[in-house]
């Protein structure tokens, strides 16, 4: 299992090449059958460009942290932090980069929000 380089795919069963060119996408099921024989209750992950700075994946399983935002000029995504706490409750801090009269000397200017949500095993 390739979990540095493969990409989660909400319409992939199994595994499949990724399109990338690098390493698999995989379906939601791998991450159920993964989580107890690596026994962790979640996959944290990055490297892929999400809307919102985070977003989950397979029931609140797997989580993908980007923390870039506005990702190489191209994209309009937020960027997110990850704190967990002593209760494995996660609260992200998200970020969303807004454009400024760049003469200021000034690329961005920071919003930031927070989110909190529970990735526990009930």
């Amino acid at each position: 299992m390739d979990l540095l380089w493969s990409d989660p795919d909400q319409y992939v069963k199994g595994w499949q090449a990724n399109t990338r060119g690098v390493s698999y996408v995989f379906g939601e099921e791998v991450v159920h059958e993964m989580l107890p024989i690596l026994d962790i209750d979640l996959v944290a992950r990055a490297h892929q460009v999400v809307q919102d700075g985070y977003e989950f994946f397979a029931n609140k399983r797997l989580v993908t942290i980007f923390s870039a935002p506005h990702y190489c000029g191209q994209f309009d995504n937020a960027a997110a932090i990850m704190n967990v706490d002593e209760g494995l409750v996660c609260s992200f801090q998200v970020a969303q980069a807004l454009m400024i009269d760049s003469s200021r000397g000034r690329k961005y200017n920071i919003k930031a929000g927070e989110s909190r949500d529970p990735v526990t095993a009930s």
